[in-house]
């Protein structure tokens, strides 16, 4: 499937800001089963010094500069991508999830996507107590951890409501979980915890998904906005396989991969400094559109 991704997000400032400093995480990676044929991002005012590079995970990051006052800051992707389709391996075919926890903590790998990165306590995902219990639920002696990983996921979908503006993104898993309410950065969060407290490792991932008409019945929770999801570790055989708890279902060719990371501070879209004063608000407009498959 091929896709033309655009992205307007826009923040605006109380008053206007005499000097910026912006990371941008904004243009999608290349990967296994992702393409990017094209990417490009427009930024107002035209930043006076641009540099782009990767972090260690492989995520493409644009350093900005504005030095002229400014009350919004404008920034524009366009881009099309190229999404392979997704070949899912029978949940019950896994290794059971002890034995995919040994190999993870044996592992002597230390590249970019090794579990080692994504066994442990992050900068907003702690192991909480309550939320591992919760997840070991589903992980009973010898069981699969693909399968048990899927229940995770539609109990998840089940005992937590999707509901816009119940967290931010400071929220952390604990507070969400206690809430049983939260967006995708929060059911993300709230499986790693999960996932990482019995000794598995998670990644999450920022992309998209497809978009679709309003009146559509495959509508998608998350879409035609900036969506969040997880790659469980099933063992060296199967690798990293995509779940998105956010709708209960298997990541597959209609989600965009942005960018992965432990947790959303390892993503987050837009990081910096600002000189100025008073509050300030960001909007963000998202559509994925399919043009081939």
């Amino acid at each position: 499937m091929i896709y033309d991704v655009r992205q307007t997000t826009v923040c605006v400032y109380a008053s206007p800001v005499a000097h910026a400093h912006h990371v941008l995480r904004l243009m999608p990676i290349n990967r296994s089963g992702q393409r990017v044929q094209v990417a490009s991002l427009q930024i107002a005012p035209e930043p006076q010094h641009r540099r782009e590079g990767e972090d260690f995970i492989g995520n493409r990051l644009t350093w900005i500069d504005v030095e002229e006052p400014h009350d919004t800051l404008t920034v524009k992707l366009t881009a099309r991508v190229n999404i392979d389709a997704v070949i899912e391996p029978e949940p019950l075919s896994t290794p059971a999830w002890e034995a995919v926890r040994e190999e993870a903590f044996a592992t002597g790998d230390i590249g970019p996507l090794s579990p080692a990165h994504f066994l442990f306590r992050s900068r907003m995902i702690s192991l909480d107590p309550e939320i591992r219990d919760y997840a070991r639920e589903s992980f009973p002696p010898g069981r699969p951890i693909l399968d048990a990983a899927v229940e995770l996921m539609h109990r998840l979908k089940a005992d937590i409501v999707y509901e816009i503006g119940a967290t931010t993104v400071t929220t952390t898993p604990p507070m969400s979980f206690a809430l049983r309410r939260g967006v995708c950065q929060d059911f993300a969060h709230i499986m790693i915890s999960g996932l990482r407290g019995i000794g598995l490792p998670a990644v999450y991932v920022s992309g998209y998904l497809r978009s679709a008409q309003a009146s559509d019945s495959s509508r998608l929770q998350g879409a035609e906005a900036m969506h969040a999801w997880v790659l469980v570790w099933c063992g060296a055989q199967t690798g990293w396989i995509g779940l998105d708890p956010t709708n209960a279902i298997m990541a597959g060719d209609d989600h965009i991969v942005l960018a992965l990371g432990r947790d959303y501070t390892d993503v987050a879209p837009m990081d910096g400094v600002i000189v100025g004063a008073g509050g300030q608000r960001m909007e963000v407009a998202v559509n994925v559109t399919p043009v081939a498959s």
